[in-house]
């Protein structure tokens, strides 16, 4: 992103002594009762390379695995903010889109999230870890769990046909797209879904910025209004955070982070999978576009949400301050 000033809440902790680290998390998990809070304090207050290097060195002193301490002695969805905090981030972005797609049903819009959101180089990371993992490529898990034209964008998306952030950006080939698809949508009857899966798929993003805006120059509307009278359901949703990204990944992550927490119950996992794979990115950025647009804070949003203790407590430790 041309001006995208991507700005994390979690940074490296300076100074950092990795076990005087493991021996505090040891001390709050021995005997009765646990400390939550050490707990909190010390993962959140440290970037995912250096949890990795606690758990190395916690193993090595105290010959056990930490994750299986932690989860022995947390629980709920306390639990999964804190494991999730353990992984690396791009194991952790697999395990969701596996959890996504197991048992009955598929979760589209988790998938959208995940895959409509990555540059290529991104993308090549997560089908590489995601084959590791379970066995199994990925690209093969959604083609049985998806359908129709989703299913081709996704494919696409998944296979690695984006055009890598060293392309350079082409003017007259945006004019060209934004030619091709306002043929394929507004000006005829009907919509041609493949062209619109070719252009969104393969041109990077800095490249769909500018068919965006010749899009605009051309037909007088924005892409996203296109998108809404030519796409229906999933693909709808897959089109527009694809665009939604390319003008501002942290707009595209507030407004999913409002929906899970606005209306009837929370929706948990969306809440922590966002702050968590987001709190080494964009977290901070992700709050000034939330309060930008919603006019409240995310950290008051999160607190007034149907969150409690000690999950409550994590997840306002991952925002930084209010």
């Amino acid at each position: 992103m041309m001006d995208y000033k991507p700005v994390p809440t979690v940074k490296d902790a300076a100074p950092f002594d990795a076990a005087q680290d493991a021996q505090v998390l040891r001390a709050a998990m021995k005997g009765f009762g646990t400390d939550e809070q050490e707990i909190i304090d010390v993962l959140v207050g440290r970037s995912n390379q250096q949890r990795q290097t606690i758990k190395a060195v916690y193993e090595a002193e105290f010959e056990r695995d930490l994750v299986d301490d932690l989860k022995d002695e947390l629980g709920g969805k306390f639990e999964d903010v804190i494991v999730g905090l353990m992984m690396p981030p791009v194991e952790y972005l697999c395990k969701q889109l596996h959890a996504a797609m197991a048992g009955i049903g598929t979760e589209e819009a988790t998938l959208v999230e995940i895959l409509c959101t990555k540059t290529n180089e991104e993308m090549a990371q997560i089908v590489a870890v995601y084959e590791e993992r379970y066995q199994r490529p990925l690209a093969e898990q959604m083609c049985s769990e998806t359908s129709g034209f989703f299913r081709r964008l996704l494919t696409l998306i998944v296979t690695g046909v984006r055009d890598g952030l060293d392309t350079p950006v082409d003017v007259d080939q945006a004019k060209e797209q934004a030619a091709q698809l306002y043929s394929a949508g507004e000006a005829k009857l009907g919509t041609d879904e493949e062209v619109f899966n070719r252009i969104m798929s393969h041109a990077s993003f800095p490249q769909l910025r500018l068919v965006f805006e010749e899009y605009k120059e051309l037909s007088g509307q924005t892409i996203e209004q296109a998108i809404k009278h030519e796409m229906s359901d999933e693909l709808h949703e897959a089109m527009n955070a694809i665009v939604e990204c390319v003008q501002s990944p942290a707009a595209f992550f507030a407004n999913r982070l409002y929906k899970a927490m606005n209306g009837a119950g929370t929706d948990d996992a969306t809440l922590i999978r966002i702050i968590v794979s987001r709190s080494e990115i964009d977290l901070e950025t992700i709050k000034q576009e939330f309060e930008r647009i919603y006019n409240r804070t995310l950290h008051s949003a999160v607190v007034d949400a149907e969150t409690s203790g000690d999950y409550k407590r994590a997840l306002t430790a991952l925002l930084g301050s209010a």
